[in-house]
Order: structure tokens, then sequence, then C-alpha cells
């Protein structure tokens, strides 16, 4: 994958790239969303300088989500610190739910006011957002003054846009037309499915929305869309080499004239120069290139990997490789141990024998192991297959969990168990206690007052939290670990109450390393899945990674190695696994009544991502899969295996 780091309105590099030439779009790749959000600020930036500098006011189309969350605090961090003045910018926002009320936590107005406009000296009356607030009979007057003021200003000079999973750029669902202007529109189930955990649950989310529309967008004199993590990397796959298609709304800005993709290497992971770079032009062979390109051609032709021939190398633009290190027979064999040697049924490692080939080493042969989890279920979910094997092989095994998971927890579970808790009470304790008597009363009118999107109260969150806390010792009891190697950290970033948390800060690592240095480990288990939906999962990784960085000098982590595992929403590509763990049909039964003990979870979890089914559902699916993928090109067939990526600090 080629990496950029040139200015991302510079185009010489993708216009002579022979990788670039099935892209329809400009685009451009950066290692990190970070790194790629510090430039567009930067062209934001200069662009309102450019603008002040010639007296002229700086249009702005900007969008909300998570996507640009980055580079809103790079332009407030410009303003606090460089000086950078917004006394000349006009914005129109690109879309708004209807109905809603401005003070909703859901709205766009309060989101731009939260991430942008409360931060900078923007005039208050340069801004506009879409109105949710009117009545539907005056929507129609209302988008044509949208239109006919975005005119007046002089037309948008940079709309900044992010992409949703059905290809909709704004609220331009597949359907919409490429000449559509600023209208009321009805939205598409899945845009409906992926914004429920902003608004607790798929019935609160609203059904229509209005939008700016594709041809206004169009019309703007420069477009910037970003995208970030796999999830959105097969819509970009779509947008930027597919062809102009309703059903692919972003396909639409193929035409514009001035326009970049700026994606993170993840929402690139689907583009032809990332998995087939060698069918575009000349690449460097090597271990890496080699191994990735070899699996890709037994997974294409469904062959396995010791079946493949000169001709079929040749014939998918892999005829260099043949001539470098051919014959195909060679590498065949080559490709076919490595991946072989990435199965193991010991990930402790297997003790008295030669580790050579195996991707644990055998000593010690009793190692200490902390499983950081993200959720209180995510264990079990994950690698509860291989969680369960380094109990039985005698490892310690310790689990982290890192968050409370209290706002995935419905509302009645917690009427349940406040009734449940005052039974008690009634039952074994002290009835003279008013305060502990009285739990059941406040609990059901605290969530019988609160509003769509509230937070709960600290009683509500707290028995949410214990619900939670309480099915992970189930869970980790069934496994086969005592209580005092289980670690609720609790990590305070979380703890808002609501599904937006808090930046990172210094109790979150230190909490991380006090449990490290405590452990001493041996192995380190952490979620690696980037697309976590709600992005904790990747705020987790970024907490154990940094808290790795500050301890790699200790002794004892010099011989602590760490695992990626990745979660509910996806699996490690197959080139990518370093160790495969077998599971047997009983082993995958034990794993899924692990997980059957996070009740709160079952039938129907209040934050299922995109994804309807059942956690323990995806999760042997998923695994069985990535078994049936290794059977197919040659290797041993198993029932189901989990996979782990290693993680070098």
């Amino acid at each position: 994958m080629v990496i950029s780091e040139t200015p991302i309105s510079d185009r010489t590099e993708w216009e002579l790239s022979p990788f670039s030439k099935k892209e329809k779009i400009h685009t451009q790749i950066f290692e990190s969303a970070d790194r790629a959000s510090l430039l567009i600020a930067e062209e934001i930036a200069q662009l309102i300088k450019s603008k002040a500098a010639e007296g002229k006011n700086c249009v702005l189309g900007l969008a909300t989500g998570s996507s640009p969350v980055s580079v809103y605090e790079k332009l407030v961090r410009m303003h606090k610190e460089e000086g950078l003045s917004f006394q000349n910018v006009i914005t129109f926002n690109l879309d708004e739910y209807f109905p809603m009320l401005p003070d909703a936590m859901q709205s766009y107005v309060r989101f731009m006011n939260e991430h942008l406009f409360d931060h900078i000296d923007i005039k208050p009356e340069n801004v506009n957002v879409p109105d949710g607030t009117l009545d539907k009979s005056e929507v129609l007057d209302y988008c044509i003054k949208y239109e006919k003021k975005i005119k007046a200003a002089g037309g948008l000079d940079l709309q900044v846009l992010g992409i949703g999973r059905t290809g909709h750029i704004g609220f331009n669902e597949p359907g919409s037309s490429i000449n559509s202007a600023t209208r009321i529109v009805n939205l598409d189930h899945i845009t409906r499915v992926d914004a429920a955990s902003d608004f607790y649950g798929e019935e609160n989310v609203p059904t229509k929305a209005i939008t700016m529309g594709v041809g206004t967008i169009l019309k703007a004199k420069r477009i910037i869309l970003m995208a970030w993590g796999e999830g959105k990397a097969k819509m970009i796959q779509k947008s930027v080499e597919g062809e102009i298609q309703e059903v692919v709304p972003a396909t639409f800005l193929q035409p514009h004239n001035n326009i970049t993709f700026v994606l993170d290497s993840g929402a690139a992971a689907e583009l032809s120069r990332v998995v087939i770079p060698w069918s575009l032009g000349d690449i460097t062979w090597n271990e890496e290139t080699i191994n990735r390109a070899v699996i890709w051609l037994g997974m294409k032709l469904k062959k396995p990997i010791l079946k493949l021939s000169d001709r079929e190398y040749s014939e998918f633009g892999m005829s260099d490789l043949i001539i470098e290190n051919g014959p195909a027979n060679n590498i065949n064999i080559k490709v076919f141990n490595k991946l072989q040697h990435t199965i193991s049924g010991w990930p402790g490692g297997k003790p008295n024998v030669d580790d050579t080939d195996r991707p644990e080493r055998a000593l010690p042969a009793k190692k200490r192991v902390i499983i950081f989890s993200p959720h209180p279920d995510d264990d079990v979910i994950s690698m509860g297959g291989t969680f369960i094997r380094l109990v039985d092989q005698g490892h310690e095994v310790h689990v982290a969990y890192q968050t409370s998971g209290n706002i995935a927890v419905f509302d009645d579970d917690v009427i349940r168990f406040a009734d449940f808790a005052v039974d008690m009470i009634e039952h074994f304790g002290d009835n003279s206690n008013e305060h502990d008597l009285s739990l059941y009363q406040r609990v059901k009118k605290s969530i019988r007052e609160k509003q769509n999107g509230d937070v709960d109260s600290d009683e509500v969150k707290l028995i949410k939290g214990l619900i939670r806390k309480s099915e992970a010792k189930a869970g980790c009891r069934y496994v086969g670990i005592s209580d005092q190697q289980m670690h609720f950290q609790n990590l305070p970033f979380y703890e808002t109450g609501e599904v937006k948390k808090n930046p990172i800060g210094e109790e979150d690592i230190q909490i991380t390393i006090d449990l490290i240095k405590e452990i001493k480990p041996h192995q380190i288990y952490v979620a690696g899945d980037l697309s976590d939906p709600h992005g904790t999962h990747r705020v987790c990784l970024s907490v154990v990674y940094t808290a790795l960085e500050r301890l790699k000098e200790e002794d004892y982590m010099k011989d602590c190695w760490v695992w990626l595992y990745r979660g509910a929403w996806q699996e490690w590509p197959i080139s990518e696994i370093e160790m495969a763990v077998p599971l047997s049909p009983d082993e995958l039964i034990r794993k899924r009544k692990a997980i059957f003990k996070h009740q709160s979870q079952k039938d129907a979890a209040l934050f299922p991502g995109n994804d309807s089914r059942e956690f323990w559902v995806r999760a042997e699916d998923r695994n069985k899969r990535t078994a049936e993928v290794y059977d197919e090109l040659g290797l041993a067939e198993y029932e189901a295996m989990e996979a782990f990526k290693r993680y070098h600090f």
C-alpha cells in the first residue's frame, strides 16, 4: 500500500501512479486518520486565510458524524494556539434529522456547537444548519430558501463529506438523483440501524431528515470526502472504482473536477491498489507480498495452495513472481508451510517441544496471561475458545474488563433487578431501611421520566454496570478462573452515560499500567478491532498501546508477547493471521455457553451494530468460516478457528 505524505490537494502522485489507474476519483491513503485529519484541517485553514487576505468570505459546507470530529478538533486548536480566525467564514451544514430539537443530544446543531462553533470566533449569523423544528408544511419553502442562501453567499468554496454504509453522502440515500437539491428525505433502514446507538434503539431514530442534495454538493468548488476504518472499505471501493449508479450515491461524485477522497489504511483496504497491486504494476516481491498474493490466488480460485500452477499465476498478473521466485510449486510449498505453522492448539505454547515453527514459544510452560476485554463480553465472544484452552492447559489467566458496558443494558432489565433486590431485602434484610425498600420505586420513576437520549441517573447507571459485571463473573467462573483473576477496570473515559465518550485520560492509562505491573504477564491479548461501530475497541486499544510503550523497557515486558484478536464485527485477513487456534465441536459449544452467561446481551443487544444476528451466532459463523478457508487452501479441516495477529511494541 502506498501511503501518501503529500498535501491532499496534490494530484500528481496519484495521476502518475500505475496503481491508481482503476480509480475514478483522486484518492489519497494515510497510515492514520489523525494524520489525514491534520492535512484536511490545514487545507481548510489555508483556504480561510487566503480568502481573508482577499477580503472575501470563505463558504464551507460541513458534515457531522465521527469522521470529521478530529478535523474540527484541529481547527479549534489552530484558532486557540495559532490565531486562526473564523470571522470571514460562513458555514452550511449538510443535514439534520427531522423532526429534531436543536438542543437534543442527537441534534446536529448541538454536535456542531460542541465540536466546533462554541470554541471559535465564527459569527452566529454565519452559521447555517437545517432546521429540524419546522412544521412539515414549511419544509419545502425552507429548503428553497436554504439553496438561495448558499447561492447568495457565493456558493460553497469547500464541501466536507463523510460516507455512510449505504454509500450515502449527507442523507442522500440510494435512489437519490444526481441533480437533487436540498429537500426532506426518508432515511434508509440501514442508515437508521447505524444511528441506533446514538438514539438508544432503532425505534427512536427519526424516519426523515433534511439534507442538501447531490446537485447542491456537486456545485461546490472543492470537495473532500473522508473515511476511516475497515467498516467503510467496501463502499469506498464501489464509490472510487465502480460505475456511477443511483444505488451508491457517492459514485455521483466521480465527474467532479476538484475532489479528493482522504482515507486511512483501513478504509482503503478493498481498493485494487491494496488488494491486488501486482495486477496494476511492478511491485517488490518479499515474504509478505508473496504470502498475500498466493493466498489471494488460492481463495480467488477456491483451490488448495499446493495445486496452484504457473499458468494460473500468470493469468492473474503474477508472472513476474514466477520469473523471480518460481516455479509455482516451490512458492506454493513455502506459503503452505508458513500458513500451516500458524495453526496451534496450544495458544500458550506447547511445553517440551521444539517451538521454532510454532506461533508461541514453549517456555515458560505455565504463563501469566492478561486478556483485555473492552466490554464485559468481548473476551468470550471474540476469543472464548482460546480463553478456555489457556485455562484448561494450566496457565494463570487474568481478564481485565476495561469498561463497565453500562450503556448497553435495557431499562427493563434494571427494573427487574431492582425489584429482585427489594424482594431480597424484604426476605433477608432489615425492613426498616426505607432507602433500600424505595430502590424499586426510585429506579422505576427515573426510567419512566427519562426522555429519549437522556443520560441515566447515577443509580440506574450503577445497576446497569452491576448487571454486566455479574454476567462477566459468571462467564469467567464457567471458563474456570477465580474471582481474584477478574479485574473490573471501569476506565473513566467511558463513564459518561452517553454513547459519546471522553478522550483518553492519564487515569485510564495509569489503571492499565498498574495492572500490567501487578501481573507481569508473559502474554497479553487485546482487541485489535479498529472498525468497532461504537469506537470503544479503538479507544481501549490505544490505552493498552500507550501503557505498553511506557513499560517496554521493564525486564518482564521483554518476555511478553502481545496478541491481537478481532471482535464480533470481522476477522483478520488470512494472510495476516499469525496464530490460528482450532476449536472442536465440543469446544465451540463450551464457548457458546460462556457467551450465554451474558444474558443482558442475549436475544437482542441494545447496540447490535450493522448485524442483527446474536453475538454467539456471529462469532460461530466467523470462526467456522476461518476454518473453512484454511480447509479450502488445502490445510487440515477443523470445526472452527479463532485467529490472532501479533503486535510488536
